[in-house]
């Protein structure tokens, strides 16, 4: 299907964008703007909430669980949604949610309630975010024209994420309720506009039915999945609850492959996979998120438990990345037309694991500008560069049928990497943990969890390498007419 605003593939990228498809783009970056602004906003505000609400330490934990729980175990759900049911209805209805999620959190005197809402805002966004990033690249030609447009999107998604770490803190010294209300009269806005400019989308009609025990099961897996690995280090790894946990997971996913290989229209087509680009790009995600969750983490406990930081303060040390994001991945699109995406993720990755190396020289009394600041502006660069090359490396190639679909499949990929891994990081600190908590001591527990998000980083690293090889011993293969040079040359089109 081609949308009326899409660009013809024949020119370059110097085409002049219309006002039309300008307002597109903004509509669909304020939602992703959203997202990101509603994730890092929540975090400062805990303790005010707590106290506030008279809730305990697990109870605050989730408000932020349950919003990724929602968004996180409903992605697949939403993303082959959006190819059934409309790209452009999905993303409408599930912003408007969104709008009344943000303002029922700002109004409750429950924490129940707080916490229902918060599930509510993840779950639209798991439909906002696939339906909006196939909206751009069944839009947008895949080459030139799609790389300047996701640069551009996942700009906002960076910019919306810093200006969540500043906002939040001024904010919060206000009312932790600001935090919650901001985004609704945004995301009014963003679906007025969206009713005028988006690009009217129509229902998938050759398509062999609902995949009903496909969705039932892909959802139940992965909300199981995200809210056993949230709740492992409450319960225990090795608790009898955890285990049994995931094995029901691995049931679910092993039973899940086997509806979908026989499925008529199935909710994922395990077909996709075959692409090593694929691959690469959704274990990449993995990956970068869940390295940087960790570090995020890690480093807000170190600037405020240790160093005695505000949480304004905290914020500022983390914005030059931020910055440095918002202000160069515009450029990214032009930079993946010259070098391709798998040398852009190489190039990340690297610039990311250096970055989490560098920050285990902190101590008890560090120098921002000599220790801290070079972390921060090499893991600026890294996400800079690698955040927009996977969603064009897994969106290049693709049918446009399908777009919604492998959306889905990187959101997940994002979501569950961040979950896993900050799991895993917390349960590598906690087991740690000085019986005798001098800042010293508490200070070297820190010390391998961030040992554990370089060696995530480390491994993002390898994964992109393998790709590197590909480009050098295989013959290449044309994909798909473009006019930039294609990230893998393996074919994602396939029917399984």
């Amino acid at each position: 299907m081609t949308s009326p605003l899409t660009v013809p593939a024949a020119p370059s990228s110097a085409v002049r964008w219309t006002p039309r498809l300008w307002g597109t783009l903004l509509v669909l970056c304020a939602a992703m703007f959203l997202d990101a602004l509603d994730v890092s906003m929540v975090g400062v505000a805990l303790p005010s909430i707590g106290s506030d609400l008279h809730l305990s330490t697990s109870t605050l934990q989730w408000i932020v669980s349950g919003y990724i729980l929602g968004y996180g175990g409903l992605l697949l759900l939403g993303g082959r949604t959006a190819d059934l049911l409309g790209r452009r209805q999905v993303f409408l209805v599930a912003l408007g949610v969104f709008a009344l999620a943000s303002l029922l959190g700002g109004l409750v005197d429950s924490g129940p309630l707080l916490i229902a809402s918060r599930f509510i805002k993840g779950l639209s966004a798991a439909f906002t975010a696939p339906a909006g990033l196939s909206i751009i690249t069944t839009t947008f030609p895949e080459g030139p024209l799609r790389n300047r447009a996701l640069s551009i999107y996942t700009t906002c998604a960076a910019t919306g994420f810093s200006m969540g770490l500043v906002l939040s803190g001024l904010l919060t010294e206000a009312s932790w309720r600001l935090t919650m209300l901001l985004p609704a009269p945004i995301a009014l806005l963003a679906l007025l506009a969206g009713l005028k400019l988006l690009p009217r989308t129509t229902r998938e009609r050759d398509h062999d039915g609902y995949d009903i025990p496909g969705a039932v099961i892909g959802t139940a897996s992965m909300l199981l999945l995200v809210f056993t690995v949230v709740q492992a280090p409450e319960a225990g790894w090795a608790s009898a609850r955890t285990l049994l946990s995931f094995l029901a997971v691995a049931v679910l996913l092993t039973v899940f492959v086997r509806v979908e290989r026989r499925a008529p229209s199935p909710l994922v087509r395990l077909g996709v996979l075959r692409s090593g680009s694929q691959i690469r790009a959704q274990l990449g995600a993995v990956a970068f998120f869940g390295s940087y969750v960790g570090f995020q983490f890690l480093t807000t406990l170190y600037m405020q438990s240790l160093l005695g930081w505000s949480a304004l303060h905290t914020a500022l040390a983390f914005l030059p990345a931020g910055a440095l994001v918002a202000v160069s991945s515009t450029k990214v699109g032009s930079v993946v037309d010259r070098f391709g995406t798998p040398r852009l993720l190489a190039v990340g990755f690297a610039l990311m694991a250096v970055g989490y190396a560098l920050f285990l020289r902190v101590d008890l009394d560090p120098v921002y500008a000599a220790v801290v600041l070079p972390s921060m502006l090499l893991i600026g660069a890294a996400c800079a560069l690698v955040f927009p090359s996977l969603n064009i490396q897994a969106t290049n190639g693709v049918e446009d049928h399908e777009q919604g679909m492998v959306s889905g499949l990187l959101n997940t990929s994002v979501q569950v990497g961040g979950a896993i891994f900050l799991a895993v990081v917390t349960a590598v600190v906690t087991a740690g943990a000085p019986d005798r908590a001098t800042p010293q001591a508490v200070l070297d527990s820190y010390r391998p969890g961030f040992m554990v998000v370089t060696g995530i980083a480390v491994a993002g690293l390898l994964i992109t390498l393998t790709g590197l090889r590909g480009r050098r011993t295989r013959p290449s293969i044309v994909v798909a007419r473009s006019t930039v040079e294609e990230a893998d040359t393996e074919p994602v089109s396939v029917r399984d």
